[in-house]
């Protein structure tokens, strides 16, 4: 009987036990609670407080104040606010000493907002309104630098590529000193290289799909504007097949103008290429195009 007590006694106390924790933790968990609410409503009061602030500041005719504030917003990368007061800034301080900063910060606003667009036109009326500044030679590299931000893939339409490298051009001709010369130099490889890639690429796709007469012309082109490609040999092997493949094609009185093209390709490609790898694939289509003319030399009875 005193064991089967103590056995119950020792139960009640574990239970006992038990219901402690579960009120303990709940008690901490409502305090966890009730204090991440009062953290929150203590954040929203300084979000609206911010809020209040920068709207006041809006509204203000306090110039000196609102710089001074957009300076803060833009050196705490708070982008967005600092470019709503330099944008209102720009008309308030034209033609005053103040001017050139507020122009310098309203280009690199939108830069950092990733509008560079808006960014590189801001970055060239810079330097064209204040061409003694300190930082016109920066922005002269960031007018380039944004056309190459929007330089798109090359598949794609290509002007601002070709607006970049003229920019960068232009900076490396400017500044020869500048310690961005390196930099330049690796970029202008990079757009050259998607310049040469489409112009590639769009001379396959005419001899890919049977168009020889323009991708003689297209594979001309690639040679003669990227003179280090690597593609020569091969484009130049390719060329002497389109000229044979359009032959073949081709109306009777075409014919031997175009086997007669497919001949000169073929020497002047051995005369480049006398270890080709194209070679075999050459020797046989001018093996060919040589028997096709044979019959144009004939004399007619």
């Amino acid at each position: 009987m005193y064991l089967r007590f103590r056995f119950m006694e020792k139960k009640i106390i574990n239970i006992l036990f038990v219901l402690i924790l579960l009120i303990t933790f709940a008690s901490c968990n409502s305090e966890k609670k009730v204090y991440e609410s009062e953290k929150s409503i203590k954040e929203g009061k300084h979000n609206n407080y911010a809020i209040g602030k920068f709207n006041k500041l809006v509204k203000s005719s306090d110039a000196d104040a609102k710089y001074n504030a957009a300076v803060n917003y833009f050196e705490t990368k708070d982008y967005t606010k600092a470019l709503t007061l330099f944008e209102e800034l720009m008309s308030l301080y034209r033609g005053t000493a103040r001017a050139e900063e507020v122009h310098y910060y309203y280009a690199y606003c939108n830069y950092n907002l990733e509008d560079y667009i808006l960014a590189g036109y801001h970055f060239r009326s810079f330097v064209k309104n204040f061409p003694t500044s300190k930082h016109v030679e920066f922005c002269s590299y960031m007018n380039a630098y944004c056309f190459y931000l929007n330089s798109p893939e090359y598949s794609l339409e290509q002007v601002d590529t070709y607006l970049a490298i003229k920019e960068f051009q232009r900076f490396t001709n400017q500044y020869p000193k500048s310690d961005k010369i390196a930099e330049c130099n690796e970029i202008l490889d990079k757009l050259r290289a998607k310049l040469e890639r489409k112009s590639y690429e769009s001379s396959m796709l005419y001899y890919n799909m049977n168009n020889y007469k323009s991708a003689i012309a297209a594979f001309a082109n690639h040679i003669k504007d990227f003179s280090d490609t690597k593609h020569e040999e091969e484009l130049k092997f390719l060329t002497i097949k389109s000229y044979y493949l359009l032959a073949i094609n081709s109306v009777e009185s075409k014919k031997q103008e175009r086997f007669k093209a497919a001949v000169d390709s073929y020497i002047k490609f051995i005369d480049t290429y006398p270890q080709s790898k194209y070679l075999k694939n050459a020797e046989i289509i001018y093996s060919s195009s040589l028997q096709n003319l044979e019959k144009y030399n004939k004399p007619t009875s």
